[in-house]
């Protein structure tokens, strides 16, 4: 139960604020729908039974077992679906992974609208206080967004306590509201038949078609459930989804729908009108801290698909700051944070209502399920054995509904769904360009060294000068021998008593046991190779890779070390592999990457730097 209360505080605040604005979207001036008991009852039937099928069947019973070691999310299950792969079905595996790449750069584009319209929506019911607030809403928002922003470099970790039980009353508040109108207008409950969608569709038909589009807000969220499946375990999320979030949703969107039913003109904002008037001011108070809550919730996903993206190669390095000595999960990357709080602003200050920002709502969660589906479907096929015609025949039903909510979701683009397609379009180019650079990269590298066993035969027969001292030199090459390392012994003559080749590497896991963490091979006397192993939700620091060589049996003094890094310096070449601009993007990304001394928290003053010119 404690850590249901967790999952309820982190994993359902972006579907537990879609109350704020999902009901009143599917009457937008747009659809052009009368406001018709018929109609009310169909859009009704169409949220339950959307809710019911899209999270509590697809999610909760068969997503939620496609996990990678316990973790969920994009870019886990592109790795999943990839490793279930056999070894022949290259195309098959590079399809996947630009499909995953696809996903992830489009949740970036989710993660810059989801602030902006759950704050927003939620200041906004200070027009119904008083209109004097109404210009102030912007400029309030904004200043909430920056409270937010500058708050995690602190960490959940100091306010993530809080996160559960504030949801906790949300969830009982949204209930409360949705059985005071329910008991006005019980006929309401007759939604509950999937009877009256099918007859909203008939008696609509186009109209009622592109609904759908403003229908998908109330499963926003869904993706948020998957994602954040490794932070509490599937049955804890399931206990709060279906003991406490799905009833309160559902309670809800009912009394706002017998709202409706009583008063037609209730349709400007049926949240907010539902609650009595002396209730207002707190229930504006706690949607704002939900919506905050649902935000932060967001914020953090971005946070942990980032250094996914950075450990899988995909992103380079960036300064990550652990926020938790407890939470691995728990990080700060300012860089991402300070990006993020740009982008929700200009959204805030251009579109100025949430009515504007869930026109542009929908498009990438939409693509990004369709993704999740397909990947889904690979893992059914090859890691859990299911005949074709089984898996085709589920995961088929899934797909016609993510499909049926992309085309009606399509509309929005030339309101503003355009915004989290271009966001996503960029960061799919980035990802894609720095793995393409650093492919082109380690082989230009690897033709100018020589395998580490003829250095080693080298160096028994010319016998060097060995000087006091430990000095680890770490490259991306675990056979090679590192281009510093030759450079020293060709120009300085001398290799120092103890040489150890360090190489860490990220497999497509999201954690490695400490048991499997290091691998050393001896290859002469008071000469190693260590090999270190992380998993993609991992970050390495140096002080616990000496600490795991200790626990080997070879120790080395941190304070009597030499730390030797090659520094590339990256040209055009007359002949490039990649687009001439996509070449200096990528040299433009490298010159700015963190680095390694600051990322693997090497002692500065114990590093050497070799400068090394590559053309690519």
């Amino acid at each position: 139960m404690p850590l249901a209360l967790g999952a309820l505080g982190v994993v359902f605040g972006d579907i537990g604020t879609s109350p704020l604005y999902a009901l009143r979207e599917c009457f937008s001036a747009e659809y052009g729908l009368t406001l018709t008991p018929e109609n009310i009852m169909g859009i009704l039937s169409l949220i339950f039974w959307t809710l019911f099928f899209t999270i509590s069947v697809k999610y909760m019973a068969f997503f939620m077992r496609a996990d990678n070691r316990g973790e969920g999310g994009i870019l886990s299950l592109m790795a999943l679906a990839t490793r279930s792969l056999p070894e022949n079905t290259v195309r098959r595996k590079i399809v996947m992974v630009t499909l995953g790449l696809i996903g992830a750069a489009l949740l970036y584009g989710d993660g810059v609208i989801t602030p902006a319209i759950t704050v927003l929506s939620a200041i906004e019911g200070l027009n119904y206080v008083t209109p004097a607030f109404e210009s102030m809403v912007v400029l309030i928002t904004l200043a909430v967004m920056l409270v937010l922003f500058l708050g995690q470099r602190v960490g959940t970790a100091r306010i993530g306590f809080f996160f559960g039980p504030i949801l906790l009353i949300w969830f009982f508040v949204l209930a409360w509201l949705g059985i005071t109108n329910i008991a006005q207008n019980t006929a309401i409950l007759k939604a509950f038949n999937p009877w009256h969608a099918v007859e909203f569709f008939v008696r609509n038909q186009g109209q009622g078609y592109f609904v759908l589009g403003s229908v998908f807000l109330v499963v926003t969220g869904g993706e948020a459930l998957y994602a954040d499946m490794g932070h509490f375990g599937k049955r804890p999320i399931r206990l709060a989804w279906f003991w406490i979030a799905f009833p309160a949703l559902i309670i809800n969107y009912f009394g706002q729908g017998a709202l409706l039913l009583q008063n037609s003109e209730a349709i400007s904002n049926p949240f907010y009108l539902m609650a009595p008037n002396w209730s207002l001011i707190p229930l504006i108070i706690l949607s704002t801290l939900a919506s905050i809550i649902a935000s932060q919730a967001l914020i953090t996903g971005v946070y942990s698909l980032t250094r996914q993206a950075i450990q899988l190669g995909y992103c380079p390095r960036l300064s990550i700051i652990h926020t938790s000595s407890k939470e691995i999960g728990q990080i700060y990357i300012p860089f991402v944070n300070w990006l993020l709080f740009g982008g929700v602003s200009w959204l805030v200050i251009t579109f100025k209502t949430s009515s504007s920002l869930a026109a542009a709502y929908g498009i990438a969660v939409t693509l990004t399920m369709v993704i999740t589906t397909i990947l889904a479907h690979q893992v059914a096929v090859h890691l859990w054995k299911w005949s074709k015609s089984k898996a085709s025949l589920l995961f088929g039903i899934f797909l016609m509904i993510d499909l049926a909510f992309l085309t009606t979701n399509v509309i929005k683009i030339e309101h503003g769904g355009w915004v989290p397609l271009i966001i996503g379009f960029w960061i799919y180019i980035l990802m894609t360009t720095w793995q393409k650079g650093r492919a082109i990269l380690y082989r230009r590298l690897r033709e100018r060294t020589i395998p580490l066993e003829q250095f080693c035969d080298n160096v028994t027969q010319s016998h060097p000068i060995r000087v006091p001292g430990t000095a680890i030199y770490m490259s991306a090459d675990s056979i090679g021998t590192p281009i510093p390392l030759l450079h020293n012994l060709k120009h300085n003559k001398v290799l120092h008593e103890r040489v150890a080749i360090l190489n860490i590497s990220t497999q497509e896991v999201p954690f490695v046991s400490k048991i499997d963490r290091v691998k050393i091979d001896t290859l002469m006397t008071d000469f190693y190779r260590i090999q270190v192993f992380y998993g993609f939700m991992e970050t390495p620091k140096m002080k616990h890779i000496l600490d795991a060589c200790r626990v080997q049996g070879v120790h080395f003094n941190v304070t009597e070390t030499t730390f030797v890094l090659g520094r590339e310096t990256i040209l055009v070449s007359q002949a490039p592999e990649m687009l001439g601009i996509l070449e200096r993007l990528f040299i433009l990304m490298a010159r700015n990457a963190a680095r390694p001394t600051a990322f693997f928290k090497i002692p500065p003053n114990q590093v050497i730097e070799v400068g090394i010119q590559v053309e690519i």
